[in-house]
């Protein structure tokens, strides 16, 4: 009799404390952040920045980093999917793990639209077509002009899959025939490029500019819609001879499907407030990338859009996870 009075009070206080907590205002225990890549990478990157800047305002280390890379994010992104709609796990998605997987898997495990609430963007990342000097382009013209004069023959270099089908909708929607070099990552495709074994490549802008500047590569052109603050002499894409052509990834804070409207109100606000503060854009330029945020209706429609978007891109490539 004793152990079960005690196993009650037990329970009661238990019960009493849970309660307790849920009148607290959000958030009062550690919110898991997950980055559905390795460490190292710009949605590791994106994901800390956001990170402290989350504790700093709230004043305590509340917000933790779980880096659970796999499958090109879908390991990340499918525990992000199945955790509990309460407001303290959250994942940084891409326009890869939320938009192009959705299309590039067979069988995708988890559904962008349906499984997750989109809180915000926090950061694009276009690319950068460059080629080595020794092609004969200065511009988007002049590399449509060349890949029609010899089909099949100009090469592009990658790395990943969304770098692959930037490519994939250029030669698309410029109706083109290009030879697809991938690689493994731009620490291996850089040096290809430089060594001329490959003519042109869409690469990163972080990884590209350095060399652009020190003239061991062209820089053609940007993917944005826009001019990038950072390599403002580099014509957009769509300005300098393809009208309508813009290939931009972005990083997004997203939350289980049914996590209550308060509590993405309350993290769109913050998030808002942090990457359009001074020192994060300033942070995130340096990487390659701008600031950008939004409301979370506005970000559903643009991963709406995107899944469209590259779900065409996918079909007509023929691409495959790498």
């Amino acid at each position: 009799m004793r152990l079960r009075l005690r196993f009650i009070a037990g329970a009661a206080a238990l019960c009493l404390h849970q309660a307790a907590l849920a009148a607290e205002p959000y958030p009062n225990r550690t919110i898991r952040f997950i980055v559905p890549f390795p460490p190292g990478g710009a949605t590791d990157i994106v994901t800390r920045v956001v990170a402290q800047k989350l504790n700093e305002g709230w004043k305590r280390q509340i917000v933790v980093v779980d880096n659970r890379g796999g499958a090109g994010g879908v390991v990340g992104s499918e525990i992000a999917a199945r955790a509990p709609a309460d407001g303290y796990t959250l994942v940084m998605g891409t326009t890869g793990t939320h938009a192009i997987n959705a299309s590039l898997y067979a069988m995708p495990s988890y559904d962008p639209l349906k499984d997750f609430v989109p809180i915000t963007p926090a950061a694009l990342l276009p690319n950068m077509i460059v080629a080595h000097p020794s092609v004969p382009i200065r511009n988007i013209r002049d590399l449509i002009a060349l890949a029609r004069s010899k089909p099949g023959e100009v090469s592009y270099a990658s790395s990943g899959n969304f770098l692959y089908l930037s490519g994939a909708l250029f030669t698309m929607m410029a109706n083109v025939k290009m030879l697809h070099v991938p690689f493994k990552g731009g620490s291996v495709a850089m040096p290809a490029l430089i060594s001329g074994e490959v003519a042109t490549s869409f690469s990163t802008i972080v990884s590209a500019q350095p060399l652009v500047a020190i003239g061991k590569l062209r820089g053609i052109a940007v993917t944005s819609a826009k001019r990038f603050p950072s390599a403002a002499d580099v014509p957009t894409v769509a300005e300098s001879g393809l009208a309508g052509y813009e290939a931009v990834a972005w990083y997004g804070v997203f939350a289980p499907d049914g996590t209550p409207p308060d509590i993405v109100a309350r993290l769109n606000a913050e998030i808002v407030r942090i990457v359009s503060s001074p020192d994060v854009r300033d942070l995130f330029l340096k990487q390659g990338a701008e600031s950008y945020a939004t409301s979370p209706q506005e970000f559903t429609r643009i991963v709406q859009r995107d899944v469209a978007k590259w779900a065409k891109v996918v079909k007509a490539s023929g691409a495959t996870p790498d």
